[in-house]
């Protein structure tokens, strides 16, 4: 049965397989790719497309395809634990820097809790987008861990890799992790304005500022300095006397209570809030817009090597007459009905009069005794897929892990397999454990055996 075609996978997951088979053949050394290389020459294309289509084939036979879907769930639920980590973060600073209302609050000391760390990492994230390639910070690689450990398969190992290398080649790193970072933030700091807003709506709040060493007119320049952007957004901005009455031991704080919450809340969202938001869309665009330029490096040595497997030389003249268009399914993969019916047997011996009379209009694709007859009829069904294959075994032999792969093979060319357990010879007999071998590797590939002769199946499609 001709496999179905697999999800459809946006161009950065195709290149991140690619590159994830691309490591594993480096450091493992090259995998058995025969069927790839054919099903890949089959989909046709250049030859970047055709690496493509080969790492895919291989990605979904090793279960890359199947550990990638499994790394997008977990970086689905990495993102929302850290979403919501943030959000408790935000509110935690921000019952932090208020307190419970039943003292004063320092201005600048609660605006240094406020905006402190924040400002910290991202002076922190400016450097290391300056001088390292990484610059997703300690948030952006946490999340790559976490993805990983969420997706709970052993080959989503081999993705990570494959994914930091696609990411630094193309200077992609800082924009991928930098907005998931400036998006966690920028979360963080909503979460501390909206639980800021709702504890000055519901508490009396007094505000002074404190100190031993320095002047009244430091904390009014340093309060309009502050104020100067908030107050272009609306936000109201404390008078020099309301400062100087709030730098004074009994201090009337009644009458600058409102002045100091809402240049409070203007200058978090100014410095806070704001700056996240910016560098969050301006990564996200970066990388958006740099996702769409990537392209396989073919310069490559593994690549290089495969081009004698993936474009062959071709003898000058027509082979075949060009077919009116060629398959666009992912894997080579054809959903479209084969033509016609066929019939092949796989190392008989000269004890079986073959073929057998077949009805007309069935094929007979001989006996396949070596590798040679193997490929050439591989690479004529992969053309040319058959609405119907039986496939002749004989039982006496064993059920070797060649044969077996050589039968998937071969039923993955057709719409339909079924596997003919041919009876012994007269005078013979079958042996019962070796024949139960057969019938259970056969039930465990999904593959329809019988030991009935299938002339009338070949020519119908009914038994």
């Amino acid at each position: 049965m001709i496999a179905t075609p697999p999800p459809s996978l946006n161009a950065f997951d195709r290149l991140w397989l690619t590159e994830a088979v691309r490591l594993r053949e480096e450091h493992a050394g090259p995998l058995e790719d025969d069927e790839a290389n054919r099903q890949a020459r089959a989909t046709g294309g250049d030859f970047s497309t055709l690496i493509e289509h080969r790492a895919l084939w291989l990605a979904r036979r090793d279960g890359l395809l199947e550990a990638l879907r499994h790394w997008h769930q977990g970086a689905r639920l990495a993102g929302i634990l850290l979403i919501v980590l943030a959000v408790f973060s935000g509110a935690g600073l921000a019952a932090t820097a208020l307190g419970d209302s039943q003292r004063p609050v320092n201005v600048f000391w609660a605006l240094g809790s406020l905006l402190g760390l924040n400002l910290l990492t991202l002076l922190t994230w400016f450097g290391s987008s300056r001088f390292s390639r990484d610059s997703g910070g300690a948030l952006g690689r946490l999340w790559l861990w976490l993805s990983e450990k969420f997706a709970r398969d052993a080959h989503a190992v081999q993705l990570v890799p494959a994914l930091l290398v696609v990411l630094q080649e193309n200077r992609l790193t800082r924009w991928l992790l930098g907005s998931a970072v400036h998006g966690l933030w920028s979360v963080a700091m909503t979460s501390t304005l909206v639980t800021m807003l709702a504890m000055l709506a519901t508490h009396r709040y007094g505000f002074v500022w404190e100190t031993t060493i320095l002047n009244d007119n430091t904390f009014i320049g340093l309060t309009h300095m502050l104020g100067l952007l908030p107050g272009l957004l609306g936000f109201d901005l404390p008078t020099i006397e309301q400062i100087r009455a709030s730098g004074a031991v009994h201090a009337d704080l009644e009458s600058a209570r409102q002045a100091w919450a809402s240049w409070m809340v203007g200058v978090l969202l100014a410095y806070g809030l704001l700056p996240r938001l910016v560098l969050a869309g301006l990564c996200y665009w970066r990388w958006r817009r740099g996702r769409t330029a990537l392209r396989l490096d073919l310069q490559r040595p593994a690549f290089r090597l495969l081009r004698n497997r993936l474009q062959p030389a071709e003898r000058l003249g027509i082979s075949d007459p060009a077919p009116a268009s060629l398959p666009t399914q992912e894997y080579a993969v054809r959903s479209s009905a084969g033509t016609g019916a066929l019939l092949v047997a796989i190392e008989l011996d000269s004890t079986y009069p073959w073929p057998p009379q077949l009805p007309t209009g069935v094929g007979d694709a001989g006996i396949l005794d070596d590798r040679q007859q193997r490929r050439e009829l591989l690479e004529q069904l992969t053309r040319n897929p058959p609405a119907r294959l039986a496939i002749a075994c004989d039982p006496r032999r064993s059920a070797d892990r060649g044969t077996l792969a050589l039968i998937g093979e071969l039923s993955r060319c057709a719409v339909e397999t079924r596997v003919w357990l041919l009876p012994a010879p007269p005078g013979e007999q079958l042996d019962g454990d070796r024949l139960s071998d057969w019938r259970e590797a056969l039930n465990r590939m999904g593959i329809v055996h019988t030991d009935s002769n299938l002339s009338t199946w070949l020519e119908s499609g009914h038994d």
